[in-house]
C-alpha cells in the first residue's frame, strides 16, 4: 500500500468517526494514561506522538507536563483537523507518513527527547519500518514509549476472536510479535528495553531508552 492510498483510507474511516472517537475508544484503547503517567520528560523536553489521531493524548500530556514542547504527526488530515482544534498553538502537528518523516521539513528540529506511539503500530502497514525510522530521531538520553494491543494469550478463546473481529473492521491488527521486535531494536540500537503486559496480556507497555 502506497503512502497515498494509506492516507485516503484513514481519511475514509476516519472522516465522521473522529468526531466521536475519543468518547467510544476509552473503552478499549486501555493502557494509554499508564503511558503518559510513566513518561517522566525533561523539562523543556521535546515529545512527539507519532499518529497523534485526534490528539487526546497530546492534551493530557500538555495539562501533566505544562514544560514540554509538544509535536505530532498523523498521516490522516481528518484526525489532524480533531487534534489542530483540541490543541491550538500547544503543539506543532503536520501531515507525514511515520516510515519516512522528516523531522527537520515537518517541525523544524532534527531530535525529539520523548517518542510516542499509542495504539498506532497496529494501524501503520510498516510497522517495522516505523519503529526504526522513529529511532533515529530520537535524541541521546531520549525515550520510545508504546502501548498497544497485546498478546491476548491470557484472554479466553472467545474474547480473542470477538476483539480481532472488531478490530478488522478498522484495520487494526495487533502486533503479537512486538516483544521480539524491540528486543532486537535494542540489542542492535545498544538500547535499554522495559515491557510488561497490561490487563492480562489485552495491551502491553514498552519503553525503548538511549543510555
Amino acid at each position: 500500500m502506497t503512502d497515498r492510498s494509506h492516507a485516503a483510507l484513514m481519511d475514509d474511516t476516519y472522516r465522521y468517526q473522529r468526531w466521536v472517537y475519543d468518547a467510544t475508544r476509552a473503552y478499549y484503547l486501555l493502557g494509554r494514561d499508564h503511558l503518559i503517567a510513566n513518561l517522566a520528560p525533561v523539562p523543556q523536553g521535546r515529545v512527539l506522538e507519532i499518529a497523534c489521531g485526534t490528539g487526546r493524548n497530546l492534551q493530557h500530556i500538555a495539562r501533566r507536563y505544562p514544560r514540554t514542547v509538544l509535536y505530532g504527526l498523523d498521516i490522516s488530515q481528518q484526525m489532524l483537523r480533531s487534534a489542530g482544534a483540541k490543541l491550538g498553538a500547544r503543539a506543532t502537528l503536520a501531515q507525514v507518513d511515520a516510515c519516512d518523516f522528516d523531522p527537520r521539513a515537518a517541525f523544524g528540529v532534527a531530535q525529539f527527547d520523548s517518542i510516542i506511539f499509542s495504539y498506532s503500530l497496529s494501524m501503520i502497514p510498516d510497522w517495522q519500518a516505523a519503529l526504526r525510522h522513529a529511532l533515529d530521531q530520537l535524541a541521546p538520553k531520549g525515550s520510545l514509549h508504546l502501548v498497544d494491543f497485546g498478546q491476548q494469550h491470557r484472554l479466553p478463546p472467545i474474547a480473542r476472536r470477538v476483539l480481532n473481529g472488531w478490530l478488522a473492521r478498522f484495520h487494526v491488527t495487533p502486533r503479537h510479535s512486538l516483544p521480539i521486535v524491540l528486543s532486537d531494536l535494542a540489542t542492535t540500537h545498544g538500547l535499554t528495553l522495559q515491557i510488561h503486559d497490561l490487563h492480562g496480556s489485552y495491551a502491553q507497555h514498552a519503553i525503548l531508552t538511549r543510555t
